[in-house]
């Protein structure tokens, strides 16, 4: 141990209240007075909305209060005060990913070619699928993988087999990497913002098993993915992040499929990463990304 905490311990807090003078001066007071060093601090006032937004991180290796205080301090002496809503974060805990499968592995191997890599402070201690397909990928990086087919007549009790195998890992959220299944109100609702989808951005234009097909005959000229926290509303959580790329009358159906997938895995991996870092904050149905 180095001074009052952990050398290289570093607290987030991620904040949205009514807009009001004095917020900044409050919350950079609180680190201050208490010996915190502010290593990042971004904020955003909505005019629209009078909702105020702010993401700041700070060193911790003199910081006076207990890191298993913090939050109840700051709720006591500023939360309250000034209607504020905040999540608190620690650099040091390094949260647990469930990944969900299909058949499909492009953003399954980009996924964990980024975990192997070291680009992410995450653990990944399993993989749900509902089909044996990738039980080979899983082997390859030494990560359980777990089968639970799921039909109309036995969905609840799959996903309350699912529900306990996320619970014994302790799993903090949920990345589908193109899991082609549809999640129950009661799943979703367990996980609030903490389930992350990636899909094509025809939707709802093109719907359907083949949606690139679809996006061929009509001639479109970009394509694109988006990624975002999954709802009881299907394809209509607040989205994370989204690119697109253009198309020509020279691509076939094969070349919109691959830059599709490129786009998929790069986008979903960007989320991801917003999310591991606690640069997302979930405001009603839309997201603040801080940078």
């Amino acid at each position: 141990m180095k001074g009052k905490q952990q050398a290289d311990s570093r607290a987030i807090i991620l904040i949205y209240s009514p807009d009001q003078p004095g917020l900044v001066s409050a919350i950079t007071d609180f680190i201050h007075v208490n010996g915190g060093n502010i290593i990042n601090l971004e904020q955003h006032v909505d005019k629209q909305e009078n909702a105020f937004f702010m993401r700041i991180e700070w060193d911790l290796e003199n910081f006076l209060i207990p890191k298993d205080k913090i939050g109840e301090y700051f709720q006591t002496l500023y939360a309250k005060k000034y209607d504020m809503t905040f999540r608190l974060y620690f650099n040091d805990y390094k949260p647990k990913m469930a990944l969900f499968v299909s058949k499909m592995s492009h953003c399954l191997f980009d996924i964990l070619a980024r975990y192997t890599a070291g680009e992410w402070n995450v653990e990944i201690p399993l993989i749900i699928s509902n089909h044996e397909d990738l039980r080979w990928v899983a082997d390859k990086f030494g990560i359980e993988y777990h089968v639970i087919k799921i039909t109309k007549d036995n969905k609840d009790e799959m996903e309350s087999l699912q529900m306990n195998l996320l619970e014994e890992k302790e799993i903090d959220f949920i990345v589908l990497a193109r899991y082609m299944q549809i999640l129950t109100d009661k799943f979703i609702e367990r996980y609030p913002n903490k389930v992350i989808n990636i899909h094509h951005s025809f939707l709802p234009a093109f719907i359907g098993a083949k949606p690139y097909h679809a996006a061929y005959e009509r001639g479109v000229k970009i394509i694109g993915a988006t990624s975002h926290y999954v709802t009881t509303e299907l394809d209509a959580g607040p989205i994370i992040e989204q690119d697109i790329t253009r198309i020509t009358h020279r691509d076939t159906v094969q070349d919109l499929v691959r830059k599709g997938q490129d786009l998929e895995k790069i986008v979903l991996s960007r989320a991801i990463d917003c999310h591991i870092n606690r640069r997302v904050l979930v405001y009603k149905n839309k997201t603040i990304l801080f940078s």
